[in-house]
């Protein structure tokens, strides 16, 4: 996803400059023609806004709060984006602490894939000052072809933790429901036409299923282990919120159980298959 958000900045006009714990990642980069650097200190002195594209939140917080991280280089007036799928409270404790060196933050997580960020055409849902938010709108707009700003810092992240966790709902029972309808004699190719001219479809049934799915493709960019990750965050952030909620509950047993049947490097829109593949 970072590659993907490189290559649009930089075709969006941007002087471009990235880094990567990996020095394979950081060659492949390189190799792309996006300049690259070995350490945050070298990309902080050349900075004017920070991309950040993760996978955990506790590795965000090492990267932004840890030793020879963005803070222990700060530079006032820094803007730091923050694209990954992380979890609503460590961002609003970043976003305080950057505050106390000059900095500031939002949170801009998005959808669209690998394909999504190096065409520039992901979603973004996004959490911060509205005169943050405008700051980094020419950055924004460079990756993405449609923003929605939906509130304070660490709002971005709670919206995509609920459409993370509304994305695994329905690829899990659009899975149940297909394999139904083809005992049942439907092939799913006709069953999704008549979803999807119907109340029941959704972006799984019109996108996902053709795409990935009933193409056999099954090459979304998006691992098992990703989206196990991402329902992991809305049950921490539910837990937090002292929430009951049963269906999420059960969906988040349904994709913890999932690995013992779908390794974590496939694809995630294999959870359709759930419960028709032997153990590993």
């Amino acid at each position: 996803m970072g590659r993907g958000m490189a290559i649009s900045l930089q075709r969006g006009g941007f002087a471009v400059v990235g880094t990567d714990a990996s020095a394979d990642t950081r060659a492949r980069l390189a190799a792309d023609g996006v300049p690259v650097v070995d350490t945050l200190q070298e990309l902080m002195s050349r900075a004017d806004a920070v991309v950040l594209s993760l996978p955990t939140a506790a590795i965000v917080a090492q990267v932004v709060a840890g030793p020879d991280g963005l803070m222990g280089h700060a530079r006032a007036g820094v803007l730091v984006i923050e694209t990954s799928t992380s979890h609503p409270e460590t961002t609003r404790q970043l976003a305080a602490q950057l505050a106390t060196v000059g900095m500031s933050l939002i949170d801009a997580p998005v959808s669209g894939g690998p394909k999504g960020a190096i065409t520039g055409t992901m979603t973004m849902v996004i959490g911060g000052t509205e005169a943050d938010v405008a700051r980094a709108e020419p950055v924004l707009a460079a990756m993405s072809a449609k923003r929605v700003h939906v509130g304070a810092v660490g709002a971005g992240h709670v919206a995509k933790i609920a459409n993370n966790l509304l994305c695994a709902a329905h690829l899990a029972i659009a899975g149940e429901v297909t394999r139904m309808a083809e005992r049942a004699g439907v092939p799913t190719e006709r069953l999704l036409q008549g979803i999807n001219a119907g109340s029941g479809r959704s972006f799984v049934t019109e996108f996902n299923f053709p795409t990935w799915v009933t193409s056999g493709a099954f090459n979304s960019g998006f691992t098992m282990k990703l989206m196990r990750k991402d329902v992991g965050l809305s049950q921490d952030l539910i837990a937090a919120l002292d929430l009951d909620l049963p269906l999420s509950a059960k969906v988040a047993e349904l994709w913890a159980g999932s690995a013992r049947t779908i390794a974590d490097d496939e694809d995630f829109n294999r959870i359709v298959e759930l419960g028709t593949r032997p153990a590993l």
